[in-house]
């Protein structure tokens, strides 16, 4: 799922409220964190927990193979094997349906 920063940082629409439970160390560290930061607890907050759950769909999103399934999947797309009869004839179906402008289901 690919989505654009630039809409996600859009100040334009922002009607939805986030909250949550904190400590009062929590809330200090943050603080800390954001001014370090140049920023303001709120969008400390918000950009922090964008960027990672970026990288939560990012990494989520990712196929991530062994050395030995690499080489299997490689082999199965290069060795493939011949179409089959019934598969075949399926294509053809689907190409004439296409031709005469049939919706296809």
């Amino acid at each position: 799922m690919a989505t654009n920063s630039a809409t996600l940082n859009s100040s334009s629409g922002k009607t939805a409220r986030l909250e949550a439970r904190i400590t009062k160390q929590q809330k200090a560290f943050f603080m800390r964190a954001a001014q370090l930061a140049g920023l303001s607890l709120t969008d400390f907050v918000v950009a922090s927990a964008q960027e990672n759950a970026s990288r939560a769909l990012r990494d989520h999103d990712a196929m991530v193979l062994s050395d030995r399934d690499r080489k299997a999947f490689v082999a199965a797309l290069l060795t493939a094997p011949k179409p089959s009869t019934r598969l075949r004839k399926a294509v053809q179906r689907y190409k004439a349906r296409q031709q005469r402008g049939t919706n296809v289901r």
